[in-house]
């Protein structure tokens, strides 16, 4: 769900935003009509991505968690890809550039897929959902020694422990983690945190290359459609029959949630802004929860929602800026 382009000169530990860079809303009635645009464009985001965890839940159902990914990924450079062409745009250029990009597609890319993968293996696709919107918690804790310049006020230190408070809560610490795989949650909750810390690289190297988002983005998921394309065969082999149900979800999780997905939270950033667009994370929780619950049957313990309003409101507070922020 990590992109290049869509963290670049934001915040670092804001969840799930793009570049504001690009062009705005139009005066008079257009931008009467494009706000009604953008609601139902970030309504339609916030479901994609919410789904997306019940999608890698039904792939693995069929698949080994690296072929989930790298299915993901495919699908979704062919959409990154036809987007190009039809805007008749190019890779970036330049050995040091894609080095970079290298490091930030297995960051952002390659190694939180396959942790989400591998995680619901055997934890449910609700609590995958919930350890996802643990990212910009673990980029505010990152930012207070990666990045100076961007201090914290007591308000937004205050979300954090809040927010962890809300892990807590989740994961019913006080009852030993009953009933809930240890492994499974930790490497949810590792691939929440290597999106914070893709960030940081990105904003550290990337930043001001001149290359638009797209061809960025693009050159991104390539590169991150490389790496898993070599680990794959290693360590999950070839399909020995292709499941039609998981194929689909594969299919879908890729085109959708990791391809029109990032085409769409382009236009959102443009017209209103990364303030407003990264509010998409918060609904992304409750709607895996929905769907878990409402089509994969998911267990739901009282811990679960309480636990992740805590974790929502925690990461509300750490996105707050006023002065001394």
């Amino acid at each position: 769900m990590s992109t290049i382009s869509a963290r670049t000169r934001s915040r670092t530990h804001s969840p799930a935003t793009a570049d504001a860079t690009g062009p705005g809303p139009g005066p008079g009635p257009a931008k009467s009509r494009a706000r009604l645009d953008w609601r139902l464009r970030f309504g339609l985001l916030s479901l994609i991505w919410g789904f997306s965890f019940l999608l890698i839940k039904v792939g693995t159902e069929g698949y080994a968690p690296f072929q989930v990914t790298l299915g993901r990924l495919v699908f979704g450079t062919a959409v990154l890809v036809a987007a190009m062409a039809v805007k008749r745009e190019r890779l970036p250029r330049g050995a040091r550039l894609w080095g970079h990009m290298a490091v930030a597609a297995f960051l952002l890319n390659a190694l939180p897929f396959s942790l989400f993968a591998y995680a619901e293996l055997t934890i449910p696709s609700t609590l995958a959902g919930i350890c996802n919107a643990t990212s910009p918690l673990w980029g505010m804790a990152l930012s207070l020694v990666a990045l100076s310049e961007d201090r914290p006020s007591r308000v937004r230190v205050a979300g954090l422990g809040l927010g962890f408070l809300g892990v807590l809560t989740v994961l019913g610490v006080w009852q030993g983690f009953h009933g809930l795989d240890a492994t499974g949650t930790a490497m949810a909750l590792l691939a929440s945190l290597s999106y914070p810390v893709g960030w940081i690289y990105v904003r550290r190297t990337l930043a001001g290359t001149g290359n638009s988002h797209l061809s960025m983005t693009g050159g991104q998921l390539l590169i991150a459609t490389v790496q898993l394309a070599v680990v794959t065969p290693l360590f999950a082999g070839v399909p020995g029959h292709f499941a039609l149900v998981p194929l689909l979800a594969v299919a879908a999780l890729g085109a959708l949630g990791t391809g029109l997905a990032v085409l769409i939270q382009y236009g959102l950033v443009a017209e209103v802004g990364p303030t407003t667009a990264q509010m998409v994370t918060y609904f992304i929780p409750v709607i895996a929860t929905a769907a878990g619950v409402a089509i994969l049957g998911e267990s739901l313990r009282w811990t679960t929602p309480v636990g992740a309003v805590i974790v929502l409101a925690g990461a509300a507070l750490t996105q707050v800026r006023g002065k001394g922020a």
